[in-house]
């Protein structure tokens, strides 16, 4: 740590080599004193960086050096920060009608929703109450909140079939159709993993398979017309680089559908070009990795690298921390669970060779899709083991860690993504609950706006 005068007349003070600039300090050297004493500086040499920033930042607005800012502010660049959205919380989709009749979302988990273990923290309850997302004005309500607090781009869970769509109205009833759309970018990942009957699943029950993840070529090309025409070609479609950011869930279900990698290349090359005549520079295709599998239809590729190379990936990134790290405790300290995917990140940084956009997790805990009767345990999903201790200030500090070890790497992408917004039934939610009301969005907040 050192400090340094501000060309402009004020202080500067140095971290790890990322400048921090303290609110100028004009002609005033008992103001600079008394920092330095409240610092303690040469008792604090040795705390980490993030420690240490904390601490400035607390000790900050009792000199009143800060003025009306009361903050520090990052100098670094822009960080594009995306959330994860999924849709399962409006009702009246046409399949869930079927499956689980009129006026069924998944907010009836989280209503019936109870403890499973001492300490066990259910059911969560909503401070906006149990909303309906395809509703324009519902949306607007997130849109506002999530452009306030600092998130960047929505990525919506995409799920196309076969034989349709599902949990689409959303997206093209409810976000698409806000006032207010244009203040939030939008992107898709397409969640093509099978779609089983667990919502609730009854430990022991055979897996019934809803709806197949894997889509014909034939189906393929027709879901490249819609994907142009009513998304990539919006104004607030999130691109980079002028092209359209498209993630892929389940590689390998997205193979399965053309048989080769050489007829899943030209498959991407075929929406590829369908984008450029719309007027895009292309498609930034996007993989997700997982080294773990969550649901009960995963199957981990043998090779990420390779898939990645061969078929011409632009980025990888992941969805869920739990995709690559294990929870060996029925509540598995958070701090633990981020310490182990950073480990990850590393690997992935080092043998992916293309941009790896770090994710950070709010949580773990997919009780609420356990059936109530069902004994619990860490059986495998939905009965798994939770993340405990994910309260909104060790989220905060995975969020600082997070954009510190991103800016030490000054060729490094500069796109993180958190799960999620509202994934309310795997217990990694953004959106405001009765206890921590916006807790969780004000960290992102203070981070990163």
């Amino acid at each position: 740590m050192k400090q340094s005068c501000h060309p402009e007349g004020g202080i500067l003070i140095t971290v790890g080599g990322n400048p921090w600039e303290i609110e100028q300090i004009k002609g005033n050297l008992e103001r600079v004193k008394l920092l330095a004493l409240k610092l303690k500086i040469e008792r604090i040499l040795n705390m980490s960086k993030t420690a240490l920033i904390f601490l400035l930042c607390s000790l900050l607005p009792q000199t009143g050096l800060v003025g009306k800012t009361d903050k520090l502010k990052h100098t670094t660049e822009k960080i594009t920060v995306a959330a994860y959205y999924f849709p399962n919380y409006h009702t009246n989709d046409p399949r869930n009608i079927k499956n689980k009749g009129e006026k069924w979302s998944e907010w009836e988990l989280i209503k019936a929703a109870k403890p499973r273990f001492p300490g066990h923290e259910q059911p969560k309850v909503p401070l906006w109450g149990y909303t309906d997302e395809k509703d324009p004005k519902v949306m607007a309500q997130k849109i506002e909140a999530a452009a306030k607090y600092g998130i960047d781009c929505l990525i919506f869970d995409w799920y196309m079939y076969e034989d349709g769509p599902f949990l689409n109205r959303c997206l093209d009833e409810g976000f698409l159709k806000a006032k207010n759309a244009h203040k939030v970018m939008f992107a898709l990942m397409w969640a093509n993993h099978d779609w089983e009957d667990i919502h609730p699943y009854t430990k022991g029950a055979p897996h019934k398979l809803l709806y197949p993840g894997k889509v014909s070529e034939k189906r393929f090309d027709e879901i490249c017309d819609l994907l142009v025409s009513q998304y990539f070609t919006k104004p607030n479609y999130w691109k980079i680089d002028g092209k359209a950011y498209f993630s892929i869930y389940d590689i390998q279900k997205f193979m399965d559908g053309f048989g080769t990698i050489e007829a899943t290349k030209r498959a991407m090359k075929r929406l590829n070009d369908k984008a450029v005549a719309a007027g895009l520079k292309g498609v930034h295709w996007n993989i997700v990795a997982w080294g773990r599998p969550i649901l009960p239809v995963e199957k981990v590729p043998a090779n990420y690298p390779e898939m990645i190379k061969k078929l011409g990936f632009d980025s990888a990134t992941s969805y869920v921390w739990v995709h690559h790290v294990g929870l060996p405790e029925p509540q598995t300290d958070y701090n633990k669970v981020r310490d182990q995917y950073f480990t990850f990140w590393n690997h992935a940084k080092n043998e992916f060779k293309v941009p790896y956009y770090p994710n950070v997790s709010v949580g773990w805990d997919p009780s609420p899709r356990c059936d109530l009767n069902s004994e619990w345990g860490n059986f495998g999903y939905p009965f798994t083991n939770t993340i405990g201790n994910n309260t909104p200030g060790n989220f905060k500090t995975a969020l600082q860690m997070t954009r510190d070890k991103m800016v030490a790497d000054p060729k490094g992408p500069r796109i993180m993504n958190i799960n999620s917004w509202n994934e309310w039934t795997e217990g990694s939610y953004l959106e405001p609950d009765t206890k921590n009301k916006f807790g969780y969005l004000e960290a992102i907040k203070s981070v990163f706006k």
